[in-house]
């Protein structure tokens, strides 16, 4: 595993003009592409409040962006969140995009250690992440980065209408 994180950060350095940065609201149109190529659906309303709560300069939460030449190659989101459940204070990853023909390139390994960057500034020694179990292109991403199943279990249960 240690030898695949490594070679997606060799892959990454050889794109030395991708820039890892603070999002800005000029980025949200790029954003919402990126997100609407992954999942069939564009949710520029969403994206825009994503946005205004993460992208506000806050030292515990992360919007960041890869561009190469102002064009925008990837996304990943995340916050320090402290307590739930009795946890202590970890960085949670909420989303990470990374565009389809950048793929393959370290540029997900790039996003993935700047938000982890940020996180252990912010304090935090651990990061953490939720997924649909069925998504194996993130699942294997994530595993890739060294992260596995935690001490949580997500449970749920469908409301029925009013």
């Amino acid at each position: 595993m240690a030898m695949s994180h490594q070679k997606a950060t060799s892959s990454a350095s050889d794109h030395g003009d991708v820039r890892i940065r603070a999002a800005a609201l000029s980025d949200l149109a790029g954003v919402v592409a990126l997100d609407a190529a992954d999942t069939g659906v564009a949710k520029p309303a969403y994206w825009k409040s994503r946005f205004e709560w993460y992208g506000g300069r806050r030292p515990d939460r992360f919007l960041l962006v890869a561009e190469r030449q102002e064009e925008m190659l990837g996304f990943i989101i995340g916050e320090v969140r402290a307590w739930e459940f009795g946890s202590p204070p970890s960085g949670w990853i909420f989303a990470i995009g990374v565009s389809p023909e950048a793929r393959l390139h370290g540029l997900g390994t790039m996003l993935f250690d700047a938000i982890c960057v940020r996180f252990r500034k912010a304090g935090v020694s651990e990061v953490r992440t939720m997924l649909a179990k069925d998504d194996r292109l993130i699942m294997s991403f994530f595993r890739s980065m060294g992260m596995m199943a935690g001490p949580f279990i997500q449970l749920e249960k469908t409301l029925e209408s009013p």
